[in-house]
């Protein structure tokens, strides 16, 4: 046991090394002497990264116990399509040029609001019906998110031309843009439902050992699932409305964690998983502004190495099970 945590210990120390020397570099390569506007411009995106990063990992890794399967994220309940739909729905019916012109903190947590408010009704209300059946509420999630999509395209596809291309700025992520007001906000909040995961990271240890033997451990396994789930949407919602859908950050990260900290322990997962998290999204950006010369972005980049390594760890598991 001591070996382990002196192990973890290590590890974290090493990542929180590397994540230091990396978002010094990215802070200070080809500044010219204009320390002042680099810092502003990109010290606000490096603030979007450590935010994305911690509700990413937090979210993944709580909602992979939960479900006991390490190939789900939370997208899967939908809240990425429920996301391109409501922003569809708004440019649709209100206009890009008055959404994109008025952008408050009221719209910011109205566009979260929304988002965790339907999670949280399908969640109460599935479990409740299905008789605490989480993989039926997963199903009805897929489901639910292949409808705001047809509604969605739909949509997209009548709208003015004008009005679409302003859309389009909305549904990618994207780390430069970020509201100054929003993310302050977002932090604050991102910061308090992390930190009740934190304190809950015993009963989701228990919780990785199954639902019976966290039953039989004293853990609530029904009312649990039913808060982890609101805390994991909040997360989610936090991070869509701040930047736009990131699909595999979390997937990445979470399935990483697990082969680098080498435990099952929930803290240790946490830490790692956040260091590593914001690692490869300032070390991304760099390589994006730096290497490519902003010809990609970063969230594409994201989402192919993730569709890539979620097909690698299919192959490989096919051939352990084997």
């Amino acid at each position: 046991m001591k070996k382990f945590f002196h192990s973890s210990v290590i590890k974290i120390l090493l990542l929180l090394i590397a994540v230091i020397i990396v978002c010094a570099l990215y802070l200070s390569y080809k500044t010219y002497g204009n320390w002042a506007f680099a810092l502003e411009l990109r010290g606000k995106k490096l603030l979007a990264f450590v935010f994305v990063g911690i509700a990413a990992t937090f979210s993944t890794i709580s909602f992979q116990t939960m479900t006991q399967n390490h190939f789900l994220t939370p997208n899967i309940l939908g809240l990425d399509s429920l996301y391109v739909f409501i922003q569809t729905l708004l440019f649709f019916f209100l206009g890009g040029q008055q959404l994109l012109g008025n952008e408050t903190i009221a719209t910011f947590l109205i566009n979260v609001l929304l988002m965790v408010s339907a999670s949280i009704i399908l969640s109460r209300f599935l479990l409740k019906k299905g008789g605490n059946d989480l993989f039926l509420l997963l199903m009805i999630g897929i489901i639910l998110g292949t409808f705001f999509n047809s509604i969605s395209t739909f949509l997209q596809v009548v709208m003015d031309p004008n009005e679409y291309d302003l859309l389009q700025g909305k549904l990618f992520a994207s780390f430069g843009n970020v509201n100054s007001q929003h993310l302050l906000i977002a932090g604050i909040l991102i910061a308090f439902l992390a930190g009740f995961l934190w304190v809950k990271s015993h009963a989701l240890d228990v919780l990785h050992l199954g639902n019976d033997q966290a039953t039989s451990l004293g853990i609530n396994v029904p009312r649990f699932q039913f808060v982890l789930l609101t805390v994991i949407s909040a997360l989610i919602g936090l991070s869509t409305a701040l930047v736009g859908p990131v699909t595999f950050l979390g997937f990445i990260v979470a399935n990483m964690s697990y082969q680098l900290m080498g435990t099952y322990k929930h803290r240790a997962l946490f830490l790692g998983g956040s260091l590593l998290s914001i690692l490869l999204l300032v070390f991304g950006q760099f390589l994006v502004e730096q290497v490519f010369q902003l010809n990609t972005t970063l969230s594409i980049v994201i989402e192919f190495g993730g569709g890539v390594y979620f097909v690698g760890k299919i192959i490989s598991e096919r051939k352990q099970r084997r």
